[in-house]
């Protein structure tokens, strides 16, 4: 029989056709930098209000200024707009950890006893089937309700919060506090 070639010889085909698609993206998205320069303003049709009484607020910066396409904060005082943005704050972060979560459990990670669970909205549906895994819908249940809860500005503690979304309470410091009002 032929003596095998080393394995660090060997080439998987769909490694080969992968690396071969990317080196075509790759060239193809070089070419922008060749392309000519576009003369003339793009006419757009978005709803940027330069009226609003938020265009000073953060995130209102050029191009588009303050974005409010729906008009949905038309009529609203700065209470209400602080509100909006502090729920905003709250689903991003709510985003990011579901995502990360998401992203462990499709990289098969479990906690121990959990391996068989499987990973994304399938785990729903297998925690349900047994006696453990509605106990582990119902702890989540009760983590969600303290988070929220816990999560909110502290009227009892005497403690303002700084910005919408500032959820410290006077209990987490992570060095804001010893910031200058520039810095932040």
């Amino acid at each position: 029989s032929e003596p095998k070639p080393p394995p660090f010889f060997t080439v998987n085909k769909q490694y080969l056709i992968m690396k071969t698609v990317a080196a075509i993206i790759a060239l193809a998205g070089s070419a922008a930098a060749f392309a000519p320069a576009q003369n003339g303003k793009a006419a757009t049709a978005l709803n940027a209000r330069a009226d609003s009484p938020f265009v000073g607020e953060l995130g209102a910066q050029a191009p588009l200024g303050f974005f409010d396409p729906l008009n949905v904060c038309e009529g609203f005082d700065q209470a209400q707009f602080d509100r909006l943005r502090e729920v905003e704050i709250k689903h991003g972060r709510i985003s990011m950890l579901a995502v990360t979560g998401y992203l462990t459990t499709a990289a098969g990670i479990r906690f121990p006893g959990a391996e068989d669970i499987p990973d994304g909205f399938a785990a729903w549906g297998a925690l349900a089937k047994t006696q453990d895994g509605c106990n582990v819908l119902l702890q989540m249940t009760f983590f969600f309700g303290l988070a929220e809860i816990i999560n909110r500005p502290a009227e009892w503690a005497d403690v303002t919060p700084e910005f919408p979304g500032d959820y410290r309470n006077g209990a987490l410091d992570f060095g804001w506090d010893n910031q200058t009002d520039e810095w932040k």
